[in-house]
């Protein structure tokens, strides 16, 4: 978790090595489900990018998004005009994904002697962890382009740089980057970085480049995410400690073939029924993290969410992690239980009914997750993102939430 909230919308992510706070200001509504991250400053001598930030901050973003500004990463190389920090260590190079060491400090390029060794990288890999946002941008200078970075959807890239007159290129790979380190984490984020031109920029430059950043999100995606506002949800979270999240690593890796707990590019949402009459006792099943009675694997199995007969939604586990609901789908989607016994039975049940669809559609807008990729575990297998390295489990499926009921289920959506 962050280190502190100072107001309701500004969020303390950490300090500096001279100890300035690292802080992150927030306008528009704290449940909106699109979430743009803008980062002025990472080397302290490049400092065009604050008048952006500047101009964001007089822009009430569209309903649905919320809007993250982080001035500086960086206030202690901006107060002294250097690229590195005080310790000399260049930031955008200090991120893990392929960190390679090297030199000494104030060295042009220095990345320090470990990754995340800095309190300044610490503090923005946990803002970014903390708010997980749709879209991320960083400014540099002075090569005057938009990068086609790698991991991030290049019309979004495109369409900024179109919108600000640059030419969108691809630098090449850099180890220790904060884009790179962000792609490779969370799949479904989309970070890139814009060099702007060298010197300061104009007033009116500084709005263009505004506008173009809150135009990341659509207008269309941005109405959608305003319809389908965050539910009530009751946060009931089950034990998933270090042990648990071994065991879904673990798991990860026998069936997909990738050694980590975490839940990258969300692509499905997987509709269920606990089998169960009561909320506590589904509660308890996923509480308890011991070996399945049908496969006899570890970690227990579980969902993100449960949806009680009242209509409470229980959220779990957090939307980070992955959850052992469905074989073949867990690395790439969410799951959501109902207390029942049948189709039939959720289906009839008009507060459940209501809130699983509440659920659903403000889950489709953070993920952008289109209505046909809304399915029952019983469709698991037809998913095109299904896929399996156990020979044993590849036709395995369950007969919860089956075509019929699901046909009906996003017609409603």
């Amino acid at each position: 978790m962050l280190a502190a909230v100072l107001t309701a919308a500004t969020l303390l992510a950490g300090h500096s090595v001279l100890g300035a706070p690292i802080d992150a200001l927030r306008q528009g509504a704290a449940d909106a489900p699109e979430k743009v991250l803008v980062v002025g400053v990472i080397h302290g001598n490049e400092r065009a990018g604050r008048a952006v930030i500047g101009a964001l901050r007089t822009i009430e973003p569209p309903a649905g998004v919320q809007l993250w500004t982080v001035m500086s990463v960086n206030p202690d190389g901006a107060a002294r005009d250097t690229r590195q920090n005080a310790r000399g260590v260049d930031l955008n190079r200090n991120l893990p994904n392929r960190w390679t060491g090297g030199g000494r400090p104030f060295d042009t390029y220095y990345p320090g002697p470990r990754p995340l060794s800095e309190p300044e990288t610490r503090a923005l890999t946990r803002l970014v962890r903390e708010l997980r946002p749709d879209v991320t941008i960083y400014y540099h200078q002075h090569m005057n382009l938009v990068d086609l970075s790698r991991g991030a959807d290049p019309a979004i890239v495109r369409a900024y740089a179109r919108r600000t007159g640059m030419r969108a290129a691809r630098i090449p790979f850099i180890h220790g980057t904060a884009t790179s380190w962000q792609n490779a984490t969370f799949r479904s984020d989309d970070a890139f970085v814009v060099e702007l031109p060298a010197g300061s920029l104009t007033a009116a430059a500084a709005r263009r480049h505004a506008r173009a950043a809150i135009a990341t999100v659509p207008p269309a995606t941005a109405r959608a995410a305003a319809a389908a506002t965050k539910p009530p949800i009751v946060w009931s979270p089950i034990p998933f400690g270090a042990k648990r999240k071994r065991e879904m690593a673990a798991y990860s890796y026998r069936h997909y073939g990738d050694h980590t707990a975490l839940l990258g590019q969300v692509k499905t949402i997987v509709e269920h029924f606990t089998a169960t009459t009561t909320y506590s006792s589904a509660f308890n099943t996923f509480a308890g993290d011991v070996r399945d009675p049908e496969l006899g694997e570890l970690p227990g199995t579980c969902a993100h969410f449960v949806i009680d007969k009242d209509g409470t939604i229980h959220q779990l586990v957090r939307l980070r992690y992955r959850c052992r609901h469905t074989v073949g789908l867990n690395d790439r989607s969410i799951g959501i239980e109902h207390v029942g016994l049948s189709d039939a039975q959720v289906m009839g049940d008009a507060p459940q009914l209501r809130a699983s669809l509440r659920l659903t559609r403000w889950l489709q807008a953070r993920y952008h997750v289109p209505t046909k990729y809304v399915i029952g575990h019983a469709e698991s297998l037809s998913s095109p993102f299904h896929h399996e390295k156990v020979m044993r489990l590849r036709t395995q499926t369950h007969g919860d939430m089956q075509h019929a009921t699901m046909q009906r289920y996003r017609r409603l959506l």
